[in-house]
């Protein structure tokens, strides 16, 4: 069972910055992509950013150019730097693994982002 440990949410304030990590027990070799989603209170779980094993990318359009998302192999995590944080970020941000031979990605718990106006 491939688990995911996610970190570095909490309440910050409008304009400012957080970085999540996620770490993966899958084999880092395994793994096709890794990225986060979101989900804001009454509404469906969206994707904010993606990063493919090959390193391309690709953002959610209301976080382009305030988000990236990177990752380091050896440690088998992915990060996601967020930047001038607005209050319409707030959410539960959701971190993501798919890896080869299994048809669904696999999720971690959950880490709640708050920013305050």
């Amino acid at each position: 069972q491939v688990q995911l440990v996610e970190s570095g949410g909490g309440l910050v304030q409008a304009g400012g910055s957080l970085r999540l990590s996620c770490t993966t027990s899958g084999n880092s070799f395994s793994i096709r992509a890794m990225g986060w989603y979101r989900q804001a209170p009454g509404k469906r779980r969206a994707l904010v950013a993606a990063l493919a094993s090959g390193g391309g990318t690709n953002y959610a359009d209301s976080v382009k150019g305030r988000f990236t998302i990177s990752r380091d192999n050896a440690k088998n995590t992915v990060y996601l730097q967020m930047n001038s944080l607005k209050p319409e970020d707030t959410a539960v941000y959701y971190c993501y693994v798919e890896m080869s031979g299994s048809p669904w990605p696999y999720w971690g718990q959950g880490t709640q982002v708050t920013v305050a106006s």
